[in-house]
């Protein structure tokens, strides 16, 4: 009886043992699948191999922590060998503006920038332009609007008419100024002219510093004008006319870029760690959504009614209204 006892311990032990290697089996395996995995991601893989990275500004551009985030990674990358802007925006606040100008100027600094613009690159959209080394343009594309602009509404007429009053107590006349519920005192509009001022004194900077030219020699580009691609040309806003094509000719020509590099888009928010704690959470974690991947980015990368409140100074084209 004691005999039958120690046989069926003895197998329960060898069993314990046989589960626990197993396990150990399956979490070795997981880890070799991410390392796998992880070392072919194309931007920053372990095997990544040479290219040049292309990265979109879009539409309404505001400061972006994840898009600044992946920048820095461009600028560490060793395995990019350049990077391409493409620009389609007609701008939005100048701290977003400010904010991927340095961003982009450190990249510079390693390596080559290229601009290349689309159907807009204005205000903030231009700013980035003049953060690279080299502008292609497409001759038709709206560019420019060198500018700073502070709006707010004023419902004042609306309220009386509804009888409505707005009660305020505040520590300074300044405090809050202007604002849509009463009419602007002249030093309220004073010192955001001031504000105004400032900013655009910052950015025609840029302009003349980064593109050699004397922003009072160009018809309209003090009062904020808009030029098409080849006006801009003429004028030494931009260096060619063209597309991808031409950026990648002068990347090999005046940059030594190779020019079989293939051109690889990034993303902000993409995952490009690859310590294997943080596999190990990643694949726990794909493992636990039915290994369906991607649908967060795409959620989190809509930029939504993002448009429709923009704090602080813009530097933004619109086009007039009838």
């Amino acid at each position: 009886m004691s005999l039958d006892v120690d046989t069926l311990l003895d197998r329960r032990r060898l069993r314990r043992k046989v589960t626990i290697w197993r396990a150990l089996a399956v979490l070795v395996a997981l880890i070799a699948v991410g390392i796998a995995m992880t070392a072919g991601d194309e931007n920053t893989g372990l095997f990544a191999p040479k290219q040049i990275a292309r990265i979109s500004i879009t539409g309404t551009i505001m400061e972006n922590r994840e898009q600044l985030k992946m920048l820095e990674k461009i600028e560490e990358a060793e395995n990019v060998e350049a990077l391409i802007v493409y620009v389609n925006s007609p701008g939005g606040t100048t701290t977003g503006g400010e904010a991927l100008y340095d961003s982009l100027r450190r990249i510079a600094e390693k390596k080559p920038v290229v601009a290349q613009f689309g159907t807009v690159a204005a205000s903030a959209g231009y700013i980035v332009g003049l953060a690279t080394d080299y502008i292609v343009t497409r001759g038709n594309t709206l560019t420019g609007s060198v500018g700073v602009i502070v709006q707010w509404p004023e419902v004042t007429d609306l309220l009386d008419k509804l009888g409505v009053k707005m009660q305020t107590v505040k520590s300074g006349t300044l405090k809050a100024e202007p604002n849509p519920f009463s009419k602007a005192s002249p030093e309220a509009i004073e010192v955001t002219s001031e504000m105004i001022a400032d900013g655009f004194q910052w950015f025609h900077g840029l302009v003349e510093t980064r593109r050699g030219v004397k922003i009072d020699d160009i018809p309209g580009l003090r009062q904020g004008r808009v030029f098409s691609g080849r006006q801009a040309m003429n004028y030494k806003l931009v260096d060619a006319i063209g597309g991808e094509r031409e950026v990648r000719e002068w990347l090999e020509k005046e940059r030594g870029v190779e020019a079989d590099l293939k051109i690889i888009d990034w993303q902000p928010g993409q995952n490009s760690g690859w310590g294997l704690s943080a596999m190990a959470s990643e694949i726990a974690r794909s493992m636990a959504r039915g290994a369906v991947s991607g649908i967060g980015e795409s959620l989190s990368s809509s930029t939504g009614m993002s448009t429709l409140s923009l704090d602080g100074l813009l530097a933004v084209w619109q086009p007039r209204e009838n």
